[in-house]
């Protein structure tokens, strides 16, 4: 591996080999979302307790200072809303040397897999790798599912991640699923967790992170079990207590309940 390639990913991935990426592009497709109206008043309290920040290249100018240290994931596909056609239907929205004007330590793109822009998405990948090697650049898939959340099963997502993995990804970002050991071990590259199912409590997201890194998880990038919960300052430093403290989902509700009370 090239020291360029292989330095940006020792700045993603810890010594530990986990990573807890905070994801903040919800508004490339959704606009203002629900608590992430401002988002400066979002990322700040959260940055110290994440590992890299997963963003576009408009929030990062606006709303991160640059002497910021943490490590920039650029999300770099879009063109599709939520009040379009198809979510599905996305392009390479910034280039490699606006990711390299930026000083990202990778970029992230979206793939929709048996979607009706497979082929377009696939090769979008394609190209963003070709442009990632040559600059020393990692490239992280996202295997998006648009709005048919059904799915989010292991035989589905184990088909997208290895696909992703196949055409140059270097990390890829998947839904934690019932049998996410199958996900993890089709994928040779290293797997990270966008979220799981809709939950109620903060001991059912916990569970699953828990059980998404005993089945080979790296990590996680989640951002709205995070920064949606009423204490996401409590919730960040549980969920990095079982990735980087191996903690179970228990030992991680004591710290958020001690957190909240903090708080």
């Amino acid at each position: 591996m090239d020291w360029g390639m292989a330095n940006r990913l020792s700045q993603l991935i810890q010594k530990d080999g986990h990573a807890l990426f905070m994801p903040v592009d919800h508004g490339y497709f959704q606009g203002p979302t629900t608590k992430l109206e401002k988002p400066r008043e979002v990322i700040e309290p959260l940055l110290p307790y994440s590992d890299a920040l997963f963003i576009t290249r408009g929030v990062l100018r606006h709303c991160v200072d640059p002497d910021n240290t943490k490590p920039i994931i650029l999300r770099v596909s879009g063109g599709a809303s939520m009040v379009g056609k198809d979510l599905a239907n996305e392009g390479l929205a910034t280039s490699m040397e606006e990711a390299i004007r930026l000083n990202a330590s990778a970029v992230g793109i979206s793939v929709f897999v048996g979607s009706d822009y497979e082929k377009e998405s696939l090769l979008n990948l394609a190209k963003l790798v070709d442009e990632g090697e040559r600059y020393g650049i990692p490239v992280m898939a996202v295997t998006a599912v648009g709005k048919e959340l059904d799915k989010r099963d292991a035989r589905y997502l184990a088909l997208a991640s290895r696909i992703a993995a196949e055409l140059g990804a270097r990390v890829v970002k998947t839904y934690w699923c019932k049998g996410f050991e199958k996900v993890v071990q089709g994928c040779p590259v290293p797997v990270v967790m966008a979220g799981g199912p809709v939950t109620e409590t903060e001991l059912e997201v916990l569970d699953f992170v828990y059980d998404g890194m005993q089945k080979g998880a790296i990590g996680v990038n989640l951002g709205r079990n995070v920064w949606k919960n009423n204490y996401p300052v409590a919730m960040i430093k549980a969920i990095r207590a079982i990735i980087h403290d191996n903690s179970t989902p228990k030992q991680a509700l004591e710290i958020y309940q001690t957190e909240k009370g903090n708080g």
